[in-house]
């Protein structure tokens, strides 16, 4: 099992930063290998992606959600084995932190030595830089939902 962490600062209020991150669906737009993800239900998202050619499926549950807190998840079905949380911090009114921590299953040997070279953590580290971007270009959500999972 490989652990990532990666963190960014995001010049948005925590309240645009936690809203635009509800926003599955938008994902690709920032997110590297994500091609596609529908949100099922309040709790569930099928998500379709392509990394380095490796073609993946698979469904991830919602496993906690607290406004302008965090976002956690897990896989619960298809090819992808991972889980993590997603963390917002106000650093004051214009400035939060993000911080992903993500547990990952490589599988295969496309996958194990992509883990190995560092491939995960720098494929997070960009679509963290892109998210800000993305955020900070629009200066507000695309929409929200402020819905409590727990």
């Amino acid at each position: 099992m490989t652990k990532v962490e990666e963190s960014i600062e995001v010049d948005v209020p925590l309240h645009t930063a936690y809203n635009q991150w509800t926003q599955f669906e938008s994902f690709p737009e920032f997110m590297s290998g994500v091609e596609r993800i529908e949100q099922r239900t309040d709790t569930l998202t099928h998500w379709v992606t392509d990394v380095k050619g490796v073609h993946r499926e698979f469904d991830a549950e919602i496993t906690e959600q607290i406004p302008d807190e965090r976002v956690a998840w897990t896989t619960v079905s298809g090819e992808a084995r991972q889980s993590g949380v997603v963390t917002f911090h106000r650093l004051d009114a214009d400035h939060t932190k993000v911080m992903l921590q993500m547990d990952y299953e490589p599988e295969g040997f496309k996958e194990t030595v992509g883990d190995m070279l560092g491939f995960v953590k720098r494929q997070t580290k960009g679509d963290l830089k892109r998210f800000k971007e993305f955020i900070e270009e629009r200066g507000h959500e695309t929409g929200q939902w402020r819905g409590t999972v727990t």
